[in-house]
């Protein structure tokens, strides 16, 4: 990786960029319904972007990755969902989505989370820590789908759910323009909906586990890092 190239937190100047650099790095994946700038966007609007970090380049954004909380069935707190993670395809396979990860991973143990989990290609997350937990689970993922990294050893049980702005297909464009100034809480809550479907459906699901035999990256938008 270009040694020149910075981690660093989002700026509010950074939200357009972050957009198009996710948009740019889903455009050619099959398995994205390429609403991934959607997902941040609601995150962001819902204040559930616990860390949302950018690698810039000569003062170009090149590459972004979001953390955010998630709900554990068993009531174990203190457990983050990692994702969307997007690198533009000119600066993929150069290390750049991997020092965004591990930067991430690293900011969470400093805030004392309890864990960290995803859903992923079975090929990548391993030399981060990452396993497939027994025991832990979510709905519509095979488990070799799914990883997490307990940071105190622990490893809940039952299952995860995402928050509610992974289900943002950027229909609600133009009402998260108004809800722009408006308590977080009353935005996240209009923006779930009223049925909880699977956040990932089985086509989505069967290519993330690797039985289409091509060359897959991160299923939130990480293409080579």
């Amino acid at each position: 990786m270009d040694p020149d190239v910075i981690i660093r937190d989002e700026v509010d100047a950074d939200a357009g960029a972050i957009s198009e650099v996710t948009a740019a790095a889903f455009m050619t994946l099959e398995i994205s319904s390429h609403t991934e700038q959607f997902i941040i966007e609601t995150l962001r609007s819902a204040g559930a972007l616990t860390l949302s970090l950018v690698a810039e380049l000569n003062g170009a954004v090149t590459g972004h990755v979001a953390f955010s909380p998630v709900t554990l069935s068993d009531g174990t707190p203190g457990w983050y969902g990692l994702g969307p993670v997007s690198v533009l395809p000119a600066y993929q396979r150069q290390g750049v989505g991997a020092r965004l990860i591990r930067e991430g991973l690293a900011r969470l143990k400093a805030m004392n989370a309890r864990g960290c989990c995803l859903v992923g290609h079975p090929g990548y997350y391993g030399k981060f820590g990452f396993r497939n937990p027994s025991g832990l689970r979510v709905e519509g993922v095979p488990p070799e789908a799914f990883f997490a990294l307990s940071f105190d050893g622990h490893y809940p049980q039952g299952t995860v759910e995402f928050h509610a702005g992974f289900r943002a297909d950027g229909k609600n464009s133009s009402r998260r323009q108004a809800d722009r100034g408006r308590p977080a809480a009353v935005v996240a809550t209009e923006v779930a909906p009223r049925t909880r479907p699977s956040l990932y459906p089985e086509p989505f699901a069967s290519r993330v586990s690797g039985r289409e035999k091509r060359p897959l990256g991160d299923v939130f938008g990480l293409q080579g890092g």
